[in-house]
């Protein structure tokens, strides 16, 4: 624990932006932790906020007693703990053995200074969003999340905390894409477009950036009325088309894809589209993974898969970690996240991932320049997913996908 401890006292001071202790071993006990840095009585202090059961339990500590605090949790409870300071980014897992892992990441100019407008050193803060509440939003006013007058309906208040949680994640990923003239934005099975409303007006009305999206999705319906919505609204750069995310190929260069709720096997082949477009920024909330539930078998595994909603949770945790792994694969630095709140829908996991300088490690021109090492490293993660997909017997699309794509570009370079 002394490495966590070396971690805290680096990185606990005015700078802290939050830390989160989750992953928590005894249900009885909390199920998370958020800590924050406040002013209090004109001292700086630490407010910690404990999750147990419905309730939300808040006690502030000095920066002594706070990592004294997360060590003990960290011994007793939590197997997780995420650090986030203008500085730096800490990950901290501890394995069911014990064994802890630590990551350390310095942020780039850019991440510090966004760290830092979000720190909000008041004791008693009410939370601010990125559409301001009281301020007026054509397309929420149509979605009946907003008075006219700008007021959030209380009935719809968790669709306003969702969109404000989505317009987040692009906020954090703004680095990946400011430095391009003109951002392209593709959002496979858009639906309804809300989110890709959200996302036009954040972008194109708050930061000032130069941007075309495009909504694809099956049901001509629902293009008809985002199309007209767009043009009520005067969104000239956001546009509605009518189609099938694996067979799209209206545009060849790609800045961003957004693929939220594509059922089942959609999202592979919207993140396909994605890695062969060389997207900078890939966000992506899968929905209805069919296809390793009904795949899966393993001996070993069988007392917990013969339970049916056993089987279909971790056969879509299993989906979403397969996913995660072949984009870092991919080049792509990739979190997997909690969209909203559990209580709300089950279907919670955002998976971002942003493309690294490097390129992709599959590719032969990239690959021939890494030392030996770098090169081991790939092949036993290769080999370890090849084992994966072994042991649990399952074929998942979205690998297959990437295989095609890797062999088109060897065949390419002969």
């Amino acid at each position: 624990m002394e490495n966590i401890r070396e971690a805290l006292e680096e990185s606990i001071n005015e700078q802290l932006y939050q830390a989160t202790l989750s992953n928590g071993k005894n249900k009885e006990l909390a199920t998370k932790v958020k800590v924050r840095p406040i002013l209090y009585k004109g001292a700086l202090c630490f407010q910690v906020s404990s999750f147990v059961g419905a309730k939300v339990l808040h006690k502030n500590y000095d920066k002594k007693e706070l990592i004294d605090f997360v060590i003990e949790n960290m011994k007793e409870n939590f197997k997780q703990l995420e650090i986030e300071n203008v500085r730096l980014k800490v990950t901290v897992l501890v394995s069911k053995k014990g064994k802890i892992t630590m990551k350390k990441k310095m942020n780039e100019t850019e991440q510090k200074e966004s760290l830092a407008q979000k720190i909000d050193l008041s004791h008693n803060r009410t939370k601010k969003y990125i559409l301001e509440e009281g301020k007026p939003v054509d397309f929420l006013i149509d979605l009946g999340v907003q008075t006219k007058e700008g007021r959030t309906i209380n009935a719809r208040y968790d669709k306003f905390k969702q969109i404000n949680r989505f317009l987040e994640f692009i906020q954090d990923v703004l680095p990946a894409l400011k430095k391009k003239e003109q951002i392209t934005i593709l959002d496979f099975g858009c639906g309804k477009s809300y989110l890709t409303f959200a996302m036009y007006y954040y972008l194109k009305e708050l930061q000032h950036m130069n941007i075309r999206i495009i909504g694809l999705d099956l049901k001509k319906d629902v293009i008809e009325t985002c199309n007209n919505l767009s043009e009520k609204y005067g969104y000239d750069g956001l546009q509605f088309l009518q189609g099938d995310i694996g067979e799209y190929n209206g545009v060849t260069k790609v800045d961003m894809v957004v693929t939220l709720h594509a059922c089942d096997t959609a999202t592979d082949y919207a993140l396909e589209k994605a890695i062969q477009w060389n997207a900078s920024v890939i966000l992506s909330v899968p929905c209805c993974q069919h296809e390793v539930n009904k795949q899966i078998h393993c001996k070993e595994l069988q007392p917990l898969l013969k339970y049916g909603l056993i089987k279909e949770r971790m056969a879509a945790l299993i989906t979403d970690a397969y996913r995660g792994n072949i984009l870092e694969k991919c080049g792509y630095d990739t979190q997997i996240l909690e969209f909203i709140d559990m209580e709300h829908t089950p279907k919670n996991i955002l998976i971002r991932a942003v493309k690294k300088s490097s390129g992709n490690p599959w590719a032969e021109e990239i690959r021939s320049g890494k030392d030996q090492t770098a090169q081991d490293s790939e092949a036993r993660e290769r080999d370890a997913l090849t084992k994966l997909e072994k042991m649990l017997h399952i074929d998942p699309t979205l690998g297959r996908l990437v295989e095609r794509i890797d062999s088109k570009r060897t065949e390419n370079r002969k």
